[in-house]
């Protein structure tokens, strides 16, 4: 056995529009955080291109699960969680601007999402399917965006 636990690398991307974020409604079938608001995003692939593994990553799951492309991800911040006491993950969050010649998002993965919506960080705080590290997340977005 390893004495150092191997990790999973999760991509999140905070994708901003006028006021609001685009936010993902997990399905209810999924077997982590079904029902639950999120991000946009998923894991890093062992397939990924070598060079800006992280950054495709991001762009690959935007474009598989909401259809559009993104630009210019900035990095806001990590965290690290752990789920069925031995899955250990590195997320990596990045926040980027929409831009509507890259796409009108649409859900792609219907089996991983139920709905898409845009919400304002106050909507987002204010739902009770919003788990605190999505409120986490875009707090630290504006803060990195707006407030700098």
């Amino acid at each position: 056995m390893n004495a150092y636990p191997l990790f999973i690398i999760n991509v999140e991307a905070a994708i901003y529009n006028r006021g609001k974020w685009l936010i993902i409604k997990r399905s209810e079938q999924e077997a982590h955080a079904g029902g639950l608001l999120f991000l946009v995003g998923g894991k890093v692939e062992h397939s990924e291109i070598e060079i800006d593994i992280i950054e495709n990553a991001l762009k690959r799951e935007v474009m598989e699960e909401v259809g559009i492309v993104i630009n210019n991800p900035v990095y806001i911040y990590s965290n690290y969680f752990t789920f069925d006491a031995d899955k250990h993950v590195v997320n990596i969050v990045f926040a980027c601007l929409y831009q509507e010649e890259n796409g009108r998002p649409i859900i792609n993965s219907k089996e991983e999402i139920d709905k898409i919506k845009w919400m304002s960080s106050e909507e987002i705080n204010q739902n009770s399917n919003a788990p605190i590290y999505l409120k986490e997340s875009i707090q630290r977005c504006e803060n990195r965006m707006f407030h700098i």
